[in-house]
């Protein structure tokens, strides 16, 4: 149903007649008779074409009031995905994240690209969290703030690139990072996902002690270890096979999941990174039923464009009597 947002800009609509009365008027010049029978049609002419212009500067102050008023369309009240978690997603720019010993949809792809794809779909299932994304290497940056504007960190994960925060891993500057972000919000359910394919070699904060901060503060975190076990890689004989996890620090990430409540997963391919979101979307569930909104367009354009169009007719026949008398 319509409404107005500022209603109370109907007081200004006596203003112009107020102002024609107050305003001095200028004294009458001396009358000049002739007897030109011509010149009494031509004033008629005038007051004729002066009482439509009139009407028509009525109508546009008319118009332009309403379109001040803010006139708008409120919809139906919709109920809002709301679920109060603040949710954190960690993700490891490192260079070995170069690796390319995942697959996704039947072709090869680096740990980044797959992470990139199925962490991207997980972002966009989270419309009711507020999330945020801290990318790290041999240093830990939140690139987005907490926010419910997922296209946003989906956004700027697309547009990460490994190396671009150094090429070691620093997986307890991370999990500092975070807690101190979500230790600000309110006392509710505050979620890390921080994955990962390697040691932590670099920064200034042991892992363990950053999850000892992360319990005290309320804070969850769910650990993802991203790496084949087994890749074919050439030598001088043809090809030998190798493991490209062997770094992976599996009972470090394990004792971050569990001191602070969380849970490990690993991940050794796309199917099962997928997985591991899957699970942690079942443990941390979203809410059927938020509060509601009642959406607002705006309507002020036509009584704007209307109000224009009216003050431009007005003003046409002066401007064409003054193109003739030139």
């Amino acid at each position: 149903m319509p409404e107005f947002a500022w209603p109370w800009v109907a007081v200004l609509l006596p203003l112009p007649w107020l102002l024609r009365r107050w305003l001095r008027r200028a004294a009458p010049g001396v009358a000049l008779h002739l007897p030109h029978p011509g010149l009494q049609l031509a004033a008629a002419e005038r007051q004729s074409q002066r009482s439509w212009r009139s009407w028509l500067l009525v109508l546009a102050w008319l118009c332009l009031l309403l379109a001040a008023a803010r006139p708008q369309w409120v919809g139906p009240p919709q109920s809002q995905l709301r679920s109060g978690r603040a949710l954190l997603l960690a993700v490891d720019l490192s260079g070995s994240m170069r690796t390319d010993d995942m697959e996704l949809g039947g072709q090869p792809v680096s740990r980044f690209g797959a992470v990139e794809a199925i962490a991207g779909d997980f972002i966009a299932r989270r419309s009711g969290d507020e999330m945020g994304l801290i990318l790290f290497g041999s240093r830990a940056f939140l690139v987005t703030p907490l926010t419910y504007d997922l296209d946003a960190v989906r956004a700027q994960l697309q547009g990460a690139t490994v190396g671009l925060a150094g090429t070691e891993t620093a997986i307890g500057d991370a999990i500092a990072v975070a807690v101190k972000r979500l230790a600000g919000q309110p006392s509710q359910a505050r979620v890390v996902v921080l994955l990962t394919d390697g040691v932590n070699n670099a920064g200034s904060i042991a892992p363990l002690d950053a999850a000892h901060a992360a319990k005290a503060a309320g804070v969850r975190i769910y650990t993802i270890g991203i790496g084949a076990t087994e890749m074919r890689v050439p030598d001088l004989f043809g090809t030998h096979t190798v493991n490209p996890s062997a770094d992976l620090d599996e009972g470090m990430l394990r004792s971050l999941a569990t001191q602070t409540g969380g849970r490990y997963f690993r991940a050794t391919d796309s199917s099962q990174l997928a997985d591991a979101y899957r699970a942690i979307e079942a443990l941390e569930p979203m809410p059927q039923q938020g509060p509601t909104l009642r959406p607002r367009h705006e309507l002020f354009r036509w009584p704007l464009a209307l109000a224009v169009i009216a003050w431009l007719l007005a003003l046409a026949p002066r401007a064409r009597r003054r193109e003739a008398a030139a």
